[in-house]
């Protein structure tokens, strides 16, 4: 008989999203003249701007003419889209070669599948509160893995210690879900820690575009990243890309363990894995970094931004505890008269028609926290900031 991996027998079933819809809905039922604000969604509320849209329709224009038709594309991405993703890097002071980015189909894909690289005897480390994929793609492929809780003691931005040795290492900052930003110092002690010890960092940074203070967009604006951190990056935050799915990774030459260069590894996986993104996607990626495109797109982030800014008012006039919010467009914070976070998920719920996310599904050490998003309407955050305060002042 066929032996499959047992290893799945081992994930912990995710009651989370599972739990707050049936929640919503049987309130709905029993309260179907109610509307609900719904601050829990991590999904992007506005349309990908006009000139995104412009040059996906040109590409689809292109597919109907023999001249200007593409089959496969290069499974590591078009060459040109990787040029100007590297002349990105290049305007922030971060120089990368074209051919150290490769184009992917978002930032979850490449999670996951960038772990082909490692050997299922390496270790992992998360820091909790965590992206649960983080955790559950590594149960699958039977690692070890290394929990490393963080709180507010310590902003949600814990350094390593040797008690903590791992061979992979995630970072995502900004963090989802607490909104946290790793300063320049503290990350580092972790770049520093992951060279000593021959570690490999995962650096999520698929919401580097909201940072507005001076805080790292990349880990390879830190000196010694290149030989030891792996960046992968998204546009679904960035330009709303989550129903149009791209994103790219860039491993730099100078990573290799063992003999073994990463980067002509995932060469290899790609060519041997992947037929490439498709054309007209990464036609509408291209126009994402044009002048047009960058202004465009942060007059929706600004949007996103001012919902953030709304919430933390109405927090501060309630004097509840949070992080995030000024460079993520995440609000991690304490559940007040000390709720647990389900208990508080139901209050909001049944006293605001409020939806929100309850910390406890990214980990035990996210009992007692709970998260906002900010990708909603602003109608709907204006009334819920209001709620908020009017529930709390109490």
């Amino acid at each position: 008989m066929i032996k499959l991996n047992t290893n799945y027998n081992n994930l912990k079933d995710s009651y989370l999203f599972y739990n707050i819809a049936q929640k919503t809905k049987a309130y709905l039922q029993e309260n179907p003249d109610k509307k609900l604000l719904r601050l829990g969604i991590g999904d992007v509320s506005l349309p990908l701007c006009t000139e995104v849209i412009q040059a996906l329709h040109e590409a689809v224009e292109d597919q109907s003419v023999k001249e200007r038709f593409h089959g496969y594309m290069p499974e590591c991405g078009d060459p040109t889209l990787r040029e100007i993703i590297a002349n990105d890097y290049a305007k922030r002071q971060v120089p990368i070669e074209k051919d150290e980015v490769f184009v992917s189909s978002g930032a979850s894909d490449e999670l996951g599948d960038i772990l082909d690289l490692f050997d299922k005897s390496a270790s992992a480390l998360v820091i909790e509160p965590a992206y649960p994929a983080y955790v559950d793609a590594n149960i699958m492929a039977g690692r070890k893995i290394v929990h490393v809780a963080s709180n507010d003691e310590n902003g949600f931005l814990p350094v390593p210690s040797e008690d903590q040795l791992a061979d992979i290492l995630y970072i995502c900052s900004p963090n989802n879900p607490t909104g946290a930003v790793f300063s320049r110092e503290k990350l580092q002690q972790w770049v520093d820690f992951a060279n000593q010890n021959g570690s490999i960092i995962l650096f999520d940074a698929a919401y580097e575009a909201f940072i507005e203070e001076d805080l790292p967009h990349s880990i390879f604006e830190l000196p010694g990243a290149k030989t030891c951190a792996i960046e992968i990056c998204s546009l679904s935050k960035t330009a709303g890309f989550t129903g149009t799915r791209l994103g790219y990774t860039v491993i730099p030459k100078a990573l290799h363990r063992g003999g073994m260069h990463l980067n002509e590894m995932w060469v290899r996986n790609r060519t041997t894995k992947t037929n490439g993104v498709s054309y007209i996607i990464q036609r509408g990626a291209a126009a994402v970094f044009t002048k047009e495109g960058k202004a465009q797109i942060q007059k929706n982030i600004s949007i996103y931004k001012e919902n953030a800014k709304i919430l933390m008012q109405a927090l501060d006039a309630v004097g509840i505890w949070y992080t995030g919010g000024k460079n993520a467009p995440y609000i991690w914070f304490k559940c007040p008269q000390g709720m647990g976070s389900w208990e508080l998920f139901d209050y909001l719920l049944t006293n605001a028609q409020i939806v929100g996310t309850p910390g406890e599904g990214f980990g035990a050490c996210g009992e007692g926290y709970f998260r906002f998003s900010t990708f909603g309407s602003r109608e709907d955050t204006k009334k819920a900031a209001e709620r908020i305060v009017s529930l709390f002042a109490k």
